[in-house]
């Protein structure tokens, strides 16, 4: 800690990573608070910045020109983006990748994962309910609804993201959807290994483009050995600028009903986790289903053993509540 003292002003730095930094001493603020390290800041154009003293770590998109709603960038050394939006060679087909996001091929057969076609869903952003700033994390609740080539909604989601903050250029993003039938209707995710999340890595991170490298928890290596095997996470690591590589760590938590989960990855850049790749799941209505996933951004190639401890931490992570807070009463 540094102290500067002048003219009756105090001035504190608090260098330890994630601490609050304290403004300036001002007689006319004298109840000042200090500012939560993270924040999430709502910007224009329906987006919300998640923000770590100020520097962005990722901005979840969720306005109604979008297909669906999605995170992007994913920051990492250099300030750089480990992700990107779409294929590097492929840029219409593949328009859906959308950094990391939430998609599936088939609810009740509506088919949310292309950008186009006569059945092709859409996700829409219906309100977010809640937004909370602090020193360790940030997140916000918000209310999505899945609906037909028609409109008429096939599923209703909640989804919490937090990200947090944790030493030089690497943080964690925990990912917690809650889905949901409407009122007297069944919701069946059809078998298919396009869903639930996916992650579409920067151009020169993939393994085709820029010599990156797939590893999972199962010591096993790129798509030839990884493509659709169950693991508990999934690693995609590359040269990120010149002078620096980084990558990202996909994590399926226990109490997924798919864990561990088949990943489907790609050379060319792709990794996602297939909830329903062996067999299709069924909600009942006021039977949510609750899944969680864990994205840790992460400088460098990450051995194995920084994974797994990473891993570690994850899991045994509390789940959040999935609702606002009612209200005390008076």
């Amino acid at each position: 800690m540094r102290s500067c003292i002048g003219r009756s002003v105090v001035w504190l730095c608090i260098a330890a990573a994630g601490g609050r930094v304290a403004a300036a001493a001002d007689p006319e603020l004298p109840d000042a608070k200090p500012v939560p390290a993270m924040q999430v800041v709502p910007l224009p154009d329906d987006k919300a910045s998640f923000q770590h003293q100020g520097r962005e770590l990722t901005c979840y998109h969720f306005g109604p020109l979008q297909r669906r709603p999605f995170c992007y960038p994913l920051r990492g050394p250099e300030g750089v983006s480990l992700s990107r939006m779409g294929h590097p060679r492929d840029t219409v087909s593949h328009s859906h990748h959308n950094s990391f996001w939430v998609s599936h091929r088939s609810v009740n057969g509506v088919d949310f994962w292309p950008d186009r076609g006569p059945n092709t869903g859409k996700i829409v952003h219906q309100r977010i309910e809640q937004i909370e700033d602090g020193d360790k994390s940030a997140w916000l609740l918000a209310v999505n609804a899945w609906h037909d080539a028609v409109g008429k909604i096939v599923m209703l989601e909640r989804r919490r993201i937090e990200v947090a903050p944790l030493t030089g250029d690497d943080w964690l993003l925990l990912f917690d959807l809650q889905l949901e039938a409407p009122a007297n209707q069944l919701v069946e995710l059809g078998e298919s290994p396009f869903g639930l999340v996916g992650v579409r890595m920067a151009k020169t991170i993939g393994v085709a483009d820029g010599g990156g490298r797939i590893l999972n928890s199962e010591g096993q290596r790129n798509e030839e050995e990884i493509f659709r095997k169950p693991a508990k996470w999934c690693d995609y690591s590359g040269p990120l600028t010149a002078a620096a590589n980084g990558g990202v760590t996909l994590m399926d938590h226990p109490q997924n009903l798919s864990h561990p989960t088949p990943f489907h990855v790609r050379g060319d850049g792709w990794m996602g986790a297939c909830l329903t790749l062996a067999r299709p799941l069924t909600i009942e209505p006021q039977k949510p289903l609750r899944v969680r996933y864990g994205l840790w951004m992460h400088a460098g190639a990450a051995k194995a053993e920084a994974i797994s401890a990473r891993y570690d931490d994850f899991r045994i992570r509390p789940l959040p509540p999935m609702e606002k807070p009612k209200p005390a009463k008076p």
